[in-house]
């Protein structure tokens, strides 16, 4: 099936393609929308413009929009135009997200595809959080913490790359704090830097770390591309 994709950078999302792929979808065009804020509903926020960066990695076209407003309707008004718009160029019949276990998220992308006659692609759904994070893992995925917003996550945490030993450290903070492992409440945001469908791996060379006492983000500010092989 020719597939499109909502695509943040993340893990999730990017997890979601790869499996899309390896079902033997064909994932034509990548969705991601520029949020002015980073209190989207939908949408991730930091390092989103990097995503350009993986995008060609991927050798998948993506389609980037700014969005004027995070109020409900007009975000959905915006993801709807954008849909409509990929259509005059791209042929797919349905789009994939990477939501979880949020059903407010599951909910508006089914509604935003039945409004298109797409039908809605979720791999990741309901999977897991700690054999989900271990997958990853395991089918080689390289990613780092982008932001942090939940009690037991300080700034120690912004721009670390997740390997096992940080997944039990993950899970055992998760236990305590009681947020979600696999972040998808908004605890934590990341970035993909390699991963099976990338044919260089992004190193961050410069970067800044924004941390209030509370909250942080990890800004990416430079990268270069490292030989895959």
């Amino acid at each position: 099936m020719k597939l499109a994709a909502f695509f943040s950078g993340g893990k999730d999302s990017t997890y979601a393609i790869y499996h899309a792929c390896r079902s033997g979808h064909n994932v034509e065009v990548l969705f991601t929308v520029l949020p002015k804020s980073d209190e989207s509903h939908l949408l991730h926020f930091p390092n989103i413009l990097h995503t350009k960066i993986q995008s060609q990695l991927m050798n998948i076209p993506q389609i980037i929009q700014s969005v004027e407003s995070i109020e409900t309707d007009v975000e959905e008004l915006n993801l709807e135009n954008l849909i409509k718009t990929a259509k005059k160029t791209f042929e797919f019949e349905g789009i994939i997200h990477g939501g979880i276990s949020s059903m407010y998220q599951k909910n508006k992308f089914e509604t935003l595809c039945k409004n298109n006659d797409l039908q809605s692609i979720s791999p990741l759904w309901q999977k897991k959080d700690s054999l989900y994070m271990k997958e990853l893992l395991d089918n080689n995925f390289e990613f780092i913490i982008s932001s942090v917003s939940s009690g037991g996550l300080d700034q120690s945490w912004l721009g670390k790359e997740i390997g096992y030993s940080e997944l039990d450290e993950l899970e055992n903070l998760s236990k305590k704090f009681q947020f979600n492992l696999n972040f998808e409440g908004g605890e934590a945001e990341t970035f993909v830097i390699n991963c099976p469908l990338f044919k260089n791996k992004i190193k961050i060379i410069n970067s800044n770390k924004i941390w209030d006492g509370v909250r942080g983000r990890f800004e990416i500010v430079d990268i270069k591309l490292e030989n895959n092989a």
